[in-house]
């Protein structure tokens, strides 16, 4: 019983112990040994540290080294007095706010009393000393600097309160500032995408508009030259100039069709160059030959510089002609009758510089920069007469970069003309020249027909393809759905079958696996006849069974060079104009 109780008063002694931080520090000074041991007894508290000192400089090293919140002083002490110590301590700065209560047995005068508040003390107590004035006197100071300890404690806690708010805040400015000029910077970049997006819109728009106009344009004499063919009223010569009309009209609906394809197969990166090392006046003569006529039509000098010498570049042919025809049919669309247009041709160190220039319109410095992207022309939609999509030289550029080379546009200023600067790598200089195309083919006089089927379900198509085979003397079916192409292959057994590929029911490409597999079907020529000519077009086709591949509109003189093939069982090479796959009418 003893042992618990033992135990629960250390428990209860050692929670009411303070630590060592939270105790008050006390100096007595007194040279008298009893004297301080009767100041310890009196001021024994638990708060408190009582430190002793024997002499006026000992109480003043203490002072250095530790703080206080009273000092309790005796006034007579051999060599230093108490009045000497106290002058010492409020002459220094970190000690001049102690508390000093003098303790004297000999000083009761009034004059010696002043000399102690004089001195600094904020009590004057005479021994023996009344042992609660003392504690008491004592507690409020050790009080009052244990509220000021907490206070500073709390200050310096608050200080660093306010210093990490200030922080927080210098932070939370910092992030709102840059919130800011991402907003702002977001916000001029939204705006700058939508003005890009409401011009490409405002463009797309124009140039769905000048899609139409520029499809219906060549419509127009077409359907006039086939009202004049169905009256019978023409003889020879209006015939063929009727026919003419039709002709060059479709040609002007293909070229418009396949300059957007190319577009198409650009922009997907699916253009394919068949590059070989070639004379570049190759392809500048193709391109003059293409619009001499409508130079000459228009009332325009066509002058033309080319160099004696064969300027080799690494090439496709088509696609440089395919280039500079745009730039000529540019300049023949913005040069006014009387005008003149110029080709001249330049080395400069390794590079082959092309300019085609014109007396034309010219073109407004603000749309120098701009000249090269879709759908964009000099002339509004409602101003223009000229014609084109807005395409042409957008696709030049492309396609000249594709070779490795550049494009610019230079104009004085509207009316002033233009002219546009083609930039070519030399190839390496002795090597061969590369072949010339073959001339464009015409029907064979041969006295070998054919048995022929057209399976279109266009019948009009079909028709007229008929009709026109047969002309040449070939016997010929037509249908109009896949399945009657494969019954019609079984019952009739052409040589050649030319099928379309997006019929109802059965497609083209099930109808040629079909076809191959019956008796005699891998002995058959099947021909896909298409408006789809991406290069995956060629390879499904290749798959179902086809050996050749035509674009819609056919180019006849590819036709008739296959017909004579399949005529005389010669295989197809590589310098035949009809490719056994072939991707564009170009």
């Amino acid at each position: 019983m003893n042992t618990k109780n033992n135990t629960q008063d250390a428990a209860t002694q050692e929670r009411e112990q303070p630590d060592a931080a939270s105790l008050v520090n006390i100096l007595i000074v007194d040279d008298e040994p009893k004297n301080l041991t009767v100041l310890e007894s009196v001021l024994d508290d638990p708060g408190y540290r009582l430190v002793r000192a024997s002499s006026g400089e000992e109480a003043l090293l203490a002072l250095v080294q530790e703080e206080f919140a009273v000092l309790v002083l005796d006034v007579r002490m051999p060599g230093m007095s108490g009045f000497e110590v106290a002058q010492l301590v409020k002459e220094r700065r970190k000690t001049a706010r102690i508390p000093i209560i003098f303790l004297t047995a000999y000083y009761n005068e009034d004059e010696h009393i002043l000399e102690g508040y004089g001195s600094g003390a904020v009590d004057y107590l005479h021994k023996p000393v009344k042992p609660a004035v003392l504690r008491s006197k004592v507690a409020v100071f050790a009080e009052l600097h244990r509220k000021g300890r907490e206070l500073a404690a709390a200050n310096r806690l608050l200080l660093g309160e306010v210093a990490e708010r200030r922080n927080a805040e210098a932070r939370l400015s910092e992030l709102n500032a840059s919130l800011d000029r991402r907003v702002m910077e977001r916000t001029t970049e939204l705006r700058a995408s939508e003005e890009r997006l409401l011009e490409e819109h405002r463009r797309k728009d124009g140039f769905l508009a000048t899609l139409a106009h520029e499809l219906r344009n060549p419509l127009a004499p077409v359907r006039s030259a086939v009202e004049l063919i169905k009256r019978n009223r023409l003889d020879a010569n209006k015939l063929q100039w009727a026919s003419s009309i039709i002709d060059r009209q479709v040609r002007l609906l293909s070229r418009l069709i396949d300059d957007l394809m190319d577009v198409s197969r650009i922009n997907r990166g699916r253009i394919e160059l068949r590059r070989e090392l070639m004379p570049l006046n190759e392809a500048l003569i193709d391109a003059l030959d293409a619009i001499r006529s409508s130079a000459k039509e228009a009332g325009l000098e066509l002058a033309v510089l080319l160099p004696d010498t064969k300027l080799l570049v690494d090439g496709d042919r088509t696609r440089l002609a395919q280039a500079f025809t745009n730039l000529l049919v540019n300049a023949v669309k913005y040069t006014e009758p009387g005008g003149r247009i110029e080709l001249v041709v330049a080395v400069e160190r390794e590079n082959v510089i092309v300019t085609v220039r014109d007396t034309g319109i010219g073109i407004p410095a603000d749309r120098l920069e701009t000249i090269f992207e879709m759908f964009s022309q000099v002339e509004s939609a409602l101003a223009r007469s000229r014609g084109g999509l807005g395409i042409g030289l957008s696709l030049t550029q492309q396609l000249i970069r594709l070779h490795g080379g550049s494009v610019k546009a230079q104009s004085e200023g509207p009316g002033l003309g233009s002219r546009f600067l083609v930039q070519l790598p030399l190839a390496s200089s002795g090597t061969e020249q590369a072949p010339s195309l073959p001339p464009s083919h015409t029907p064979s006089t041969s006295s070998t027909k054919l048995s022929i089927l057209v399976a279109d379900d266009n019948e009009d198509a079909a028709s007229s393809l008929t009709q026109l085979l047969e002309l040449l003397g070939h016997e010929v079916r037509q249908v109009h759905d896949g399945e009657a192409a494969v019954r019609a292959v079984q019952e009739f057994g052409p040589s050649l079958v030319l099928l379309d590929i997006g019929m109802p029911g059965l497609n083209g490409h099930d109808a040629a696996r079909l076809i191959r597999q019956q008796p005699g079907g891998s002995g058959r020529t099947l021909v896909a006849v298409t408006g789809w000519g991406q290069p995956q077009d060629l390879r499904r086709s290749s798959d179902a069974g086809f050996d050749h591949h035509l674009v819609k509109p056919i180019e006849f003189d590819q036709l008739f060079l296959l017909i004579e093939r399949v005529c005389s069982n010669a295989p197809a090479t590589q310098a035949d104009p009809a490719p056994t796959f072939y991707s564009s009418g170009k």
